[in-house]
């Protein structure tokens, strides 16, 4: 029996379209859409790059970990941090609850779109490249990923509607 979809977990690079793709598959779906980027910061009154800044990457780690570990949902499109992957009772918890899509973008689109990461918040150890930071990565979202969406070449709408598309028949209607 196949197993209906109550909950969609994006995955992927800071710049991979989680939350644009996100937004828009939700309103498709009609589904709900949670930004966990922003319940960390709710949750800690402060911006990510803040609680990088004074707590250091461990830390923040942890928080980000223990907040996607315990969230709650249903019938939502998530989109937590690019890090989540680091955590394993996040991640063991979002595969219970959601089906996990990872949005694969190579490291020449990733560049394209992504500027500065330290501006954005992300989670990455001093010192290290964004091309280390992609390499380190990519094992981890390909372990975790139930569907992959390779993004490259590829306009958001025609993300969203390939996705819409695999999801035909999975999702569940009602309570």
């Amino acid at each position: 029996m196949e197993k209906y979809v109550r909950n969609i977990t994006l995955i992927g690079m800071p710049a991979s379209g989680k939350s644009t793709v996100g937004v828009l598959l939700a309103k498709r779906l009609g589904f709900s859409f949670v930004d966990v980027d922003l319940i960390i910061q709710e949750s800690e009154n402060r911006l990510l790059k803040e609680i990088i800044a004074e707590e250091g990457l461990e830390r923040f780690l942890e928080i980000e970990n223990q907040i996607n570990a315990q969230l709650e949902a249903f019938r939502s499109v998530i989109a937590p941090g690019g890090s989540v992957i680091y955590g394993e009772q996040a991640m063991k918890h979002l595969k219970e609850i959601s089906l996990v899509v990872y949005l694969k973008l190579s490291f020449d689109e990733l560049k394209k779109r992504l500027r500065n990461m330290e501006d954005r918040g992300v989670a990455i150890k001093d010192g290290m490249t964004p091309l280390e930071l992609y390499r380190e990565r990519i094992p981890f979202y390909e372990r975790y990923a139930d569907i992959t969406i390779e993004e490259d070449g590829k306009t958001t709408g025609e993300t969203v509607d390939e996705l819409r598309f695999m999801l035909e028949g999975k999702i569940i209607k009602r309570k």
